[in-house]
Parts: structure tokens; sequence; C-alpha cells
């Protein structure tokens, strides 16, 4: 179920919201190949109507199931926003829809997470990738009369040049 805020409530006073949303509910079910929503977002908010719109502001908390970009091991990435705040305008070209006397904050709280996702999520900042397996190294293959011959890698040429 979308987060909704009926517009009547917050006439008298500001409402407190606490609760989850799924990956089906802010639409983050196919999010990347190398990351997964597998835990629903938690989220704690205050939301509040100003003279022109609402302001919605709290923190936002959702941990992602993650692959390394470069060693493709698997870890938890967390996404902590602890001071998210979003002026949603109720007038002029900017102004969101309102469905019986409701405004839907979850498109709002999925494009604010989507920015703030790595476009190569990383195990840690100075992950080495996976492991050199003996490239670069002169090969011996054996020839027909019995003795190895040294056969170099094709790049070594490019290895040696100084630019």
């Amino acid at each position: 179920m979308p987060l909704l805020v009926n517009l009547r409530h917050l006439e008298r006073d500001p409402l407190s919201l606490e609760g989850e949303l799924s990956a089906e509910e802010l639409e983050m079910l196919d999010l990347d190949e190398l990351m997964r929503m597998t835990q629903p977002l938690e989220y704690e908010l205050e939301v509040e109507r100003l003279d022109d719109g609402i302001l919605a502001q709290g923190s936002l908390r959702l941990v992602l199931d993650c692959e390394c970009a470069r060693c493709l091991k698997p870890f938890p990435f967390e996404l902590n926003l602890e001071n998210w705040a979003a002026l949603l305008p109720l007038e002029g070209e900017d102004a969101v829809t309102i469905n019986n006397d409701s405004v839907d904050l979850t498109p709002v709280i999925r494009e604010d997470i989507l920015l703030e996702l790595p476009q190569r999520p990383l195990c840690k900042p100075d992950c080495a990738g996976l492991p050199k397996t003996g490239g670069g190294k002169a090969k011996k293959i054996a020839s027909k009369g019995g003795q190895a011959e040294a056969v170099s890698d094709p790049w070594a040429e490019l290895n040696k040049l100084k630019l």
C-alpha cells in the first residue's frame, strides 16, 4: 500500500508517520543485476501542511543485498537518509497529484532513494577486485623438437611504452 497522507488530517496538526514500504510498493523489484531490495524500507516521518505545499521530513533506512562490482562478493549495503526532507507543492506547474484529498509520498521517496544508490556497489572502497591469474608473464610451450620455447605475452611490448 502506498504512503498516503490525507490533506484534511494536516489542517489541524502535523502527522507523525512510522512504518515500512516493500520493494513492490516502491516499484524497486528490478534495481540492478548487482543490487536487490529484499528487505523493506523503514521510515519515520513528520508531515505538515504549509501555505502552498506539504513538508515531509524525517529518516529513511534501507538495507540492500549487493554484489561487489569488482570482486563479485555479496555484501549488505545500508542506505541511511537521516535528515531526509521533501517539499511537495500543491499548486503550480510542479504540483503533486491529489486523489480523494490524499497525496502519495511513495514516488518522492523512491526517487530520492534511487538518487542515493551507488552506480557501482563496492564491498569496500579499496577493493582490489578478482584475484589475478598469472597473466602478463612469458609462457613456455614445447616445440616439435622437445625443447621449450618462451612465448611472450602479446601485451608485453605495450607495457614497455613510457607515455
